[in-house]
This record gives structure tokens, sequence and C-alpha cells, in this order.
């Protein structure tokens, strides 16, 4: 049987992308596990679960009802209690300024050597969620870098959806210092799919103790705090390419290893491709 590896964010991940590749897996009849940063239960952007919400820049709600209700049920259900640890699974790279260094660098790479050929064998794919929590802990998240570039070493696919992309861009050898997409095709958020304002963030971190988000309530944080397709050209390089697709319906793009797409109404194609990727062996698909 297959498996495969979901990372989430804590701070609010978005129902429909996190429901659509789990779906394809479920129904392919794969296993499947969670890993959140830092063992946290994840929590859904409660505007994922809301029908009536209308996205801004489209002008229309991206959030159906039976992507309400399966966000719903899947929050209500056990399934994500217990994802794994990802701070007490991969170690934190050490500071160049740390008087052991060179000896603690050393160990380092002891380490993500074992994780590497000992514990992501076991996994067939790694898919990373959307949703603006992803700016948050997934995507500068050094420890999801080392697990990405595991997965891409082993030549096993990596999946992104919407901002879940920017980890893949800011995953890179910490030698080298390019990106590991550089020279790829890739989608993901688009500037023209950005907020002026409304960017927002829900989870288990409230200073009031809450799930709602910050203290009272909810924050409005602007715009998001990076233009990920700006972020995502300077990525690929000139021998790659961003491709939004504006304007399409869907936006999913295979390069291998990687599998992206755009936002939440490519969340389904995104767990389709993943599927044709591992039972038959799709190595591009979108350009």
């Amino acid at each position: 049987m297959r498996k495969v590896l979901f990372a989430v964010s804590e701070w609010g991940y978005w129902g429909e992308e996190l429901i659509g590749p789990l779906e394809a897996c479920d129904q392919a009849g794969y296993e499947v596990e969670f890993v959140t940063p830092t063992g946290a239960r994840p929590t859904p952007l409660a505007v994922s679960m809301s029908p009536g919400f209308v996205d801004p820049p489209q002008g229309k709600s991206v959030t159906s009802d039976e992507m309400a209700r399966k966000t719903r049920e899947l929050d209500a259900s056990d399934r994500l209690d217990k994802p794994h640890d990802l701070a007490g699974w991969l170690p934190e790279r050490p500071y160049p300024s740390s008087p052991t260094y060179l000896r603690d660098t050393e160990e380092y790479y002891r380490t993500i050597e074992r994780v590497v050929t000992h514990d992501l064998p076991a996994y067939d794919a790694l898919v990373i969620v959307g949703g603006s929590g992803a700016m948050i802990d997934l995507a500068n998240n050094q420890r999801l870098h080392e697990l990405i570039l595991g997965f891409v070493r082993l030549d096993q696919p990596v999946a992104a959806v919407c901002y879940g992309v920017a980890a893949l861009a800011f995953a890179r050898d910490p030698l080298r210092k390019l990106s590991i997409i550089r020279g790829k095709r890739v989608t993901g958020h688009p500037i023209d799919y950005d907020y002026h304002a409304g960017t927002g963030f829900e989870g288990p971190h409230a200073v009031d103790g809450s799930n709602r988000g910050f203290g009272d309530g909810y924050v409005d944080f602007g715009p998001p705090f990076y233009p990920l397709e700006f972020i995502l050209r300077d990525a690929v390089g000139p021998d790659g390419e961003f491709i939004g697709n504006v304007g399409h319906a869907e936006s999913v793009i295979v390069d291998h290893p990687f599998i992206t797409a755009r936002s939440t109404e490519s969340s389904v194609g995104c767990g389709r491709a993943l599927v044709d990727v591992l039972d038959q062996g799709l190595r591009r698909y979108g350009w």
C-alpha cells in the first residue's frame, strides 16, 4: 500500500486544499499520515468552511457547500488528532555563530541522513497543504525544507497547493543556495488572486486560549506577507517558468518530481495529478 505524508500548517489551512488531495489518496487506497511543525492539531480557516464568503479578488465564493461540509466533518473527526511533530523529527540547523558550529553541523547532517535513508523510504509522496497559515510556519521552515530535499533525493513526488508552494521556492541546498525548483515549471497563487486586505490566521495560539486566531479574534494583516508569484518567478530562474493560468478554471502543473496547484479551485486536480504520478508514472502535465 502506498503511503503519503501531508504537511499542514498550525496557523490555519484552507479546507479544500487539504480535502482535494486527501480524498484522491483515500479513493486510491493510499495510507495517509499528517505532520505539523510542532505536532499540534491543525485548524481549518473559518472562511474555508463558509460558502457565503466571497473571495475579494475573484468576486465570488470559492467555498462550495460540499467542501465546507467535508472540511467541518474532517475537523470534527479524530483523523487530525495526532500528527507527527516535525520539530521533534528533524533537527534545527545550527547557527554559524555557535562555538561548536562545525561539530554541530556534522551531527546535523548525520541526523538528516538517518531520516532520509531510514524514515522517508516508508513514504511514496509528500503533500504541502495551502492556506494563509502556510506563510507563517511552512514557507520558511528549514525542517520542512530538509523534508522536501529528502523526498526529491529519493525521487519521490512532492505536491504543493497555493501558498504551500512557497516552501518549494525556499527549499534549497544550504551550500549552493539555489531553489530546488530552479529550472522547473510551477504554478501557485498568482498576484491577481492576492487580497488587498483581509489576510488572517487561525489556530490554537490565541492569547485568550481560544481557537479563533489572535486575542479577541480576527486580525486583518492586510495583503499577504509576500507576493508568491514574484517569488516563484525568481526561484525558477531563466530556464524555468511560472505558469499562473489566470482566467482558466484550473491550474495544475507536473514537472517531476513536483506537482503544484494554483489555489483552492485546483486542489481536486492536484489530488488527481498526484495519483496519476504515483500509479501511472505521469512526469509532465500542464505545460
